[in-house]
């Protein structure tokens, strides 16, 4: 198998079917559900360009890692961002999908909400297999940092 291959599939399981699904199979899932794996994509993504960009220590990484992924940092991002019409819908359905009892006392209800619409719009994006675009949103929310934390 090529490491380009290797690379490709890294996230995948052994014995667990490997199909990439479509846009509209991958819509077909809870918005809840799509965002409970959002969560993951998205912290696996900044935790990955953090690491590039060179050795720290670890209590560094995690400082850094924690404000950008809070649910603040997510839905500052969230406003700025543009995005299809597809996923627009995946992001307002998650962000609607959140009831007042889900929300944690340390994040605002608003601020959690569209922190939730961003993550759905992540699983949505993955369970479709759509990496170019992972990749750009990643990117843009990387580079809005400097912006975003002006304004905390």
């Amino acid at each position: 198998m090529t490491e380009s291959k290797e690379n490709k599939n890294f996230l995948r399981i052994s014995g667990i079917p490997d199909q990439i699904l479509s846009e509209q199979q991958a819509r077909q899932y809870s918005p809840l559900t799509l965002a409970f794996l959002g969560d993951s994509v998205y912290e696996l993504m900044i935790r990955r360009a953090m690491i590039v960009q060179g050795n720290r220590a670890v209590r560094n990484l995690h400082d850094a890692k924690i404000r950008l992924v809070c649910a603040s940092y997510q839905a500052a991002v969230s406003d700025q961002l543009i995005f299809t019409e597809q996923e627009q819908s995946v992001f307002q359905r998650g962000r609607n999908a959140v009831t007042a009892n889900s929300i944690p006392r340390s994040a605002k209800p608003a601020d959690y909400r569209k922190a939730t619409g961003l993550e759905a719009v992540f699983g949505y994006l993955y369970l479709s297999g759509n990496s170019r675009r992972l990749r750009e949103l990643s990117g843009q929310i990387w580079n809005m940092q400097e912006e975003i934390f002006k304004n905390y």
